[in-house]
This record gives C-alpha cells, structure tokens and sequence, in this order.
C-alpha cells in the first residue's frame, strides 16, 4: 500500500495480483451478473488506487485494508441497484413455457381487456395516473411530477380510481354469472 501511496506503477499490478481473487469473491456474492462483478473489482481497485495513503499497518492488515474498500462499495453499488425504480412493463415472456396454461392466459387477456374498457368510466385524472402507473410502470413520485400535480392528490387520483375500478369490475363479474358478487 505504501508503494501504491507513492504512486510506484509496478504496485498496483502486484495488488491486482495479489489481492484479486479475494476483491472477485467479494464482488460475486454481491453482485447479480458477472459483468456487474467485472465492474465492481474494477471500482474496487480504483478506490485502494485512491486511497492508499490512508493505510495504515498498525490498524489493519492490508487484505483487511482492501476487503473493507471492497465491502463499502459493492454495498453502495447494491443500494444504488435497490434505489432505482423499477419501470419496465411486465413481460409475459420471463415466465417459463411449462407453466402457462391457455386457457388461464385467456383468462388473464380477458379480464385486462374488461379492465381497460372500465377504465374508460372514471375521471379523467384517475384514468392518466392509472395508465402511468399501471402501463407505464411509473411510482407515484413521477406521475406527480409529470402531471404537475401535488403528490398527494396522485395518492387520491389512484386509491379512489382502484376502488372505482374494483366497484366496476365487480358489478360487471356479477352480471357476468348472473349473481351480485365475483365469480
């Protein structure tokens, strides 16, 4: 650490060598792909660049010095993965072959299409946060922002657009059957 604080080119080669194998450990357990890990060891490596000069032998050994770097950032690189909000639409497609039954995935299209259809029956404002949360997989934070509205009136535009949409959709079901309630 000390030849890496003093900027010696041939160190960080030796710390690659050395220490590799147990920044790549590290990284895997945290990290969901492989090139993700690649990434991780790389800003791992680039931070005990950074930071040699702190080391200190009489505080720590130098693989403790470099597994503490790793741990701080592959935890900062899991929590910024955590923190960002999950905006695809829901693909069908992830979902194995030998677990969709037709007729259950007709079922499924049917009932979204008369939820479409019922949707069209609330305000105005319920129908644009609905469609933004629902299709376009944004939270309520975004629709806020991108309807100019206060977050909480986009609380109330979805709570009161769901329970319409469930009053709709179960009256519908009900007529469906013949009965008042679900089928």
């Amino acid at each position: 650490m000390t030849r890496i604080a003093a900027g010696d080119p041939a160190a960080m080669g030796e710390c690659l060598d050395r220490y590799g194998g147990l920044v790549w450990s590290l990284a895997r357990r945290f990290s969901p792909t492989n090139a993700d890990a690649e990434d991780a060891v790389q800003e791992v490596f680039i931070e005990v660049w950074r930071h040699a000069e702190r080391y200190d032998k009489s505080i720590a050994s130098e693989p403790t010095f470099i597994a503490m770097i790793a741990r701080r950032r592959l935890i900062d690189r899991q929590r910024r993965r955590d923190a960002q909000p999950r905006t695809s639409a829901w693909d069908e497609s992830v979902l194995p072959e030998e677990n969709r039954d037709p007729a259950e995935w007709l079922q499924v299209c049917d009932d979204a299409q008369l939820a479409r259809e019922k949707m069209s029956e609330l305000s105005d404002e319920q129908q644009r946060v609905l469609t933004l949360a629902l299709e376009g997989g944004c939270s309520q934070s975004e629709i806020a922002e991108r309807l100019q509205l206060p977050l909480g009136t986009v609380k109330t535009h979805a709570r009161r657009g769901l329970m319409k949409l469930r009053e709709l959709l179960t009256a519908s079901a009900g007529k469906l059957t013949g009965k008042g309630g679900v089928a």
